[in-house]
């Protein structure tokens, strides 16, 4: 099914002439509008003339979230204050937040994206979507909130926390379709058996999950789990917010929408752009936003994109599912850690619970990581040879994978901390 057929099924040749269209004009936008960019353009001796093809988008300048940091609140937008209808923001705790902002035409834009999402998640005008991410300053629930209201959908604006009440209203409601991040499913999963219900009481069919990365091993648990469809969304902030890209039902890769969003790949260190199929960092460039158009915005996410035809019928480009973000990467004794490459190991293992955490320290010089993982209860109450049997097969395991040594700590049930938003992963206790 589609929201948009003629915009998610168009011709390649077609997409590309109408990118090049909007990225002239959004250029030519940014470099009358907001000086920051008529500088970076400048200082590489470069106009809107010079944007003749797609190809020259690779000679413009980055876009990195410090540049929103020391242009806030206001200095990246490119209309006056009385044209913007919307603002969202980060929490700002490790510095000034991002601020970002929409006009009318900047929301409507927004819902008809996550329109699209929606009903390639396996929503429906029928649905009725309960919407357990988080609304305020947060770009998830509204996000969700007005895709779902275009589509012409049920929504229940739950957003997150009391979770007795998400099953309650889920089950009294007839809720369908599910959205928030994956760890929160989980935990959801987790009330759910704690009250002593079953999946079949439910009409849960679908559940549409971003904000953080998860890995495949953990979409198999939560399907298992929730007996749903577990959907991958990519956004942010900075983009629009969710609906930059979504999964199909053939779950081969999140389609990207194109025609308002032009994706890069890029090498990390270099800057230099990668052919499809090569692994790097993801870099997006706005082509209809008003308020607050973005140049080659560095995301930090770590992917990769494809243009082979999907069976599903859309021509957009896909990225492969975000297996971490550099920013969230640790090093570890030289070694690049992402926490679902630990999570893949985890639920490979299939003898622990879906939590854990990466705890690293630094003793004598040395960086040391223990990673923490619950057991089930009837696990933790067997014979202690057999907890250290496990505790052995997963630090062989992570040995080999990771290519580093790990010290495992198996836990307590639920003793590893719920998250009803972005769940934390790593604690990283070194003086760096």
């Amino acid at each position: 099914m589609y929201w948009n057929q003629e915009a998610e099924c168009m011709s390649r040749d077609r997409l590309q002439e109408l990118q090049l269209q909007r990225l002239k004009k959004t250029v030519e936008r940014v470099y009358n509008s907001v000086p920051h960019y008529r500088r970076a353009f400048q200082a590489r001796g470069l106009d809107p003339g010079h944007i003749r093809s797609l190809d020259d988008l690779k000679n413009l300048p980055f876009t990195v979230k410090q540049d929103f940091r020391d242009n806030y609140p206001f200095g990246l937008f490119t209309v006056p204050q009385h044209e913007v209808v919307r603002y969202h923001s980060s929490s700002g705790t490790t510095g000034k937040p991002t601020v970002v902002g929409y006009t009318r035409n900047d929301i409507a834009t927004w819902a008809e994206l996550m329109a699209r999402s929606l009903v390639s998640g396996g929503a429906t005008r029928n649905s009725v979507v309960q919407n357990a991410y988080g609304y305020g300053l947060f770009t998830g629930g509204l996000g969700v909130h007005y895709g779902a209201e275009l589509l012409g959908a049920a929504i229940i604006p739950i957003s997150g926390g009391n979770t007795q009440r998400q099953v309650m209203v889920m089950k009294d409601f007839g809720t369908d379709i599910l959205t928030c991040t994956p760890s929160y499913a989980l935990f959801i999963a987790e009330v759910i058996d704690e009250m002593g219900l079953k999946m079949e009481e439910f009409k849960l069919k679908a559940g549409i999950f971003g904000a953080e990365p998860w890995s495949e091993n953990m979409r198999h648990q939560i399907e298992s789990k929730l007996k749903i469809d577990a959907i991958d969304i990519y956004g942010l902030s900075e983009i629009i917010g969710p609906g930059v890209a979504i999964e199909c039902s053939e779950k081969c890769g999140l389609h990207i929408f194109e025609d308002h969003f032009i994706p890069e790949i890029i090498d990390s260190e270099s800057g230099e752009v990668l052919p499809y199929g090569e692994k790097g960092e993801l870099v997006f460039t706005t082509i209809t936003k008003e308020a607050l158009p973005v140049i080659r915005y560095r995301t930090r996410d770590i992917t990769s994109l494809t243009i082979e035809p999907c069976i599903c019928g859309r021509t957009l480009v896909r990225m492969e599912k975000v297996t971490g973000r550099s920013d969230d990467m640790i090093i570890v004794r030289g070694v690049n850690v992402f926490p679902t490459q630990v999570e893949s190991v985890l639920l490979e293992i299939g003898e622990t619970e879906p939590h854990y955490q990466l705890v690293v320290t630094r003793v004598n010089n040395l960086d040391m990581l223990e990673i923490q993982v619950e057991v089930s209860e009837s696990m933790f109450s067997d014979k202690i040879k057999r907890l250290e049997e496990l505790e052995k097969r997963i630090f062989n395991r992570i040995d080999s994978v990771l290519g580093i040594s790990a010290k495992i700590r198996l836990v307590e049930p639920k003793t590893i901390p719920r998250s009803e938003g972005k769940a934390k992963r790593v604690i990283d206790n070194r003086q760096i």
